[in-house]
């Protein structure tokens, strides 16, 4: 066991631990990591160096120690276990929080003796080898820790049939966007978008599981409407390449614009936000689009039904034709976006706000701590809801 425990009536560290992301996990610990220094809070981020330099963790009040995090499990899962053993034994911490199931399983594995909490922000989908190591992992952190928070209510039940003695819900709630910095003429301009033509967009990591083929084959059918709409994804990832070319051989009104830091310019300039993923808990974007009062159509999976209600049209993965019919009768009703965007507005002002995720995490630390001392988040003594 390593870690120095602190003594009663001290706060001790918190220490959140991540491996690589360039999206919504990292985002969402930065937004832990600065609530929680904003209320008094020391804390310690752990992670691959490369979220440090995107992220910034130390700009808002954390320090921050490099634990390589492989993304899949390799024998290099050692190495991060003894780094990351190493990082905590050198003060008195608190609470070990991990983020997603390859950081909760080098937490798990590290044994330190503060008690250990693992949000689980994804579900696995991958088959073959890389699923069932995935699927293994899954168990082995679900029975190592002391609490297991989902990110939606599908990630508590499955962390609860695995074996998690204590599962409950987190949302995970999106970080306020500034306000544009650009008017819409600006952004519309930026990519030729003709009076009266409308602008599709869509924000997030270009992997597989975001299901980009799908909002490419739907907008490769577009082409014949007049006037065809301009389709632009933000994000970066290892789906580039094969988007790249299939967007080329469908001659597809679509462009990929890389990562992007003004998606509330984005949002400004749009006219449709579109989710097309075969999995998401809280999608970030999805929580930005209602918020920005972005008339949305999103996939039925996951934790996105719960959080949009009816204030988006939800259609099935997988579902080309779906998409372009839903897309097709919301490009044709400006009514109907109207009130979409209305709706929207008015369901994200129903949602956690960031300091009442931050506020739900301190009552946890305190209630497994049994600190009570000091400096808390607002409304830390908000119960936790979900299932336990």
């Amino acid at each position: 066991m390593t870690g120095a425990t602190p003594a009663p009536g001290q706060h001790g560290t918190v220490a959140l631990l991540l491996a690589s992301s360039t999206g919504g996990v990292g985002q969402h610990v930065r937004s832990v990591a600065r609530g929680l220094a904003a209320a008094g809070r020391t804390v310690l981020v752990c992670g691959p160096a490369a979220t440090e330099d995107q992220f910034d963790f130390t700009g808002v009040g954390a320090r921050f120690q490099p634990v390589e995090i492989p993304v899949s499990p390799t024998p290099a899962d050692a190495r991060a276990v003894a780094a990351l053993r190493r990082a905590l034994a050198a003060e008195p911490v608190a609470v070990v929080h991990a983020h997603g199931l390859r950081a909760g399983l080098v937490a798990v594995l590290a044994r330190p003796a503060a008690p250990v909490v693992v949000t689980w922000h994804n579900a696995v989908l991958a088959r073959g080898l890389r699923g069932g190591l995935s699927r293994l992992a899954e168990r082995v952190v679900a029975r190592g820790t002391r609490v297991a928070l989902g990110a939606s209510a599908d990630l508590v039940e499955r962390a609860a049939a695995l074996g998690a003695a204590d599962a409950r819900l987190a949302p995970v709630a999106a970080p306020a966007l500034p306000a544009p910095r650009r008017r819409r003429s600006a952004v519309r301009a930026e990519f030729a978008v003709a009076a009266g033509q409308p602008l599709i967009l869509s924000v997030g990591r270009l992997h597989p599981q975001k299901r980009y083929d799908v909002l490419v084959d739907a907008a490769a059918r577009w082409r014949g409407r007049t006037p065809p709409p301009v389709v632009v994804i933000a994000g970066s990832g290892p789906a580039y390449l094969p988007l790249a070319a299939r967007i080329s051989a469908a001659r597809a009104p679509v462009t990929l614009l890389g990562h992007r830091t003004d998606v509330a310019d984005l949002l400004a300039g749009a006219d449709l936000a579109v989710v097309t993923s075969d999995w998401e808990a809280r999608q970030l974007f999805a929580q930005e689009a209602l918020r920005a009062g972005v008339p949305l159509v999103a996939t039925a999976v996951g934790g996105l039904p719960e959080l949009v209600g009816d204030a988006a049209v939800l259609v099935p993965p997988g579902d080309v034709d779906a998409v372009d019919a839903a897309v097709r009768a919301l490009l044709d009703d400006d009514d109907r976006r109207a009130e979409l965007g209305r709706r929207g507005a008015a369901r994200a002002a129903t949602w956690p706000t960031e300091a009442d995720t931050v506020a739900q995490l301190a009552a946890l630390y305190a209630e497994l701590t049994g600190d009570t001392s000091g400096p808390a988040a607002p409304g830390a003594d908000a119960p936790s809801t979900g299932r336990r």
